[in-house]
């Protein structure tokens, strides 16, 4: 049933086939239809109720032709996650992969940091930043199984607070709908993210000025990370999944391309 465990995989064993997505650390399964998903890292438990899929494959470097071993991977809903939108809406590069050190603002209730979670994998991790102490329960309860997210209830505005939590890592993502989103993630990044790092970063337009067109929204906070040092070099909308919403995603201290000397 739908209680504790989430909803069983999506059936049909041998009809659903999981390929490698584009993006290391994303899978597509094709089926019916086709979903978003992530190989989850503890098999037999649902974060929010998604759906599991399991695989049977062959078992690698083994003498038996016949062995097979089972993995699991969990359904990634496009309209609970913006990075998931940002991925099928066909964003080119999203710097989260396995091994990837992350640092995410907005973590919420922790939906998509333990999809984020499942594609650094055991190797990577996630530092994940929310500041309401509602989702932010939740977020600590997905982490006791997850034991490569670190959850930070604090307020992402004041980085000086966790900055003994948090390691210095290759990818800031953001969703923290706070009209001085663009200010918050630079002090972040300023503290934590490596130099020569990247950013993804979620912009709700109406929180930053409900009156506005959102393309000049865009525009607007597009050129405040620039004077920040950010570099942006792509920015998609997330329709139709989320109204008025972009995501841009970028480089932070790029080195200058040095002229050669003549």
């Amino acid at each position: 049933g739908r209680g504790g465990g989430g909803r069983p995989g999506l059936k049909g064993g041998s009809k659903v086939v999981v390929e490698a997505h584009r993006h290391a650390g994303i899978f597509v399964a094709r089926g019916k239809e086709d979903a978003l998903c992530t190989k989850n890292m503890v098999p037999g438990d649902s974060v929010y109720g998604e759906k599991r899929i399991t695989v049977e494959v062959p078992v690698a470097g083994s003498e038996d032709p016949n062995a097979k071993e089972k993995i699991e991977y969990r359904v990634w809903n496009p309209f609970r996650s913006k990075l998931a939108a940002a991925v099928l809406g066909g964003v080119d590069k999203i710097h989260i992969q396995p091994g990837a050190k992350v640092l995410y603002l907005g973590a919420a209730s922790g939906t998509t940091v333990s999809h984020v979670a499942d594609v650094v994998g055991p190797e990577g991790i996630v530092y994940a930043v929310e500041f309401s102490h509602r989702p932010g329960r939740d977020l600590v309860n997905m982490a006791k199984k997850r034991t490569n997210v670190v959850p930070i209830i604090e307020d992402a505005r004041y980085p000086a607070r966790y900055r003994m939590l948090v390691g210095m890592v290759d990818v800031i993502f953001a969703d923290v709908a706070q009209s001085d989103q663009a200010r918050i993630v630079s002090i972040n990044a300023h503290h934590f993210l490596k130099t020569g790092g990247h950013f993804v970063i979620s912009i709700k337009a109406s929180c930053i000025d409900s009156t506005a067109d959102p393309v000049l929204v865009f525009a607007k906070e597009v050129n405040k990370l620039k004077e920040e040092k950010f570099k942006p070099q792509e920015q998609i909308t997330l329709e139709p999944y989320e109204r008025d919403h972009a995501v841009v995603v970028g480089a932070y201290r790029v080195a200058k391309k040095k002229k050669p000397t003549e």
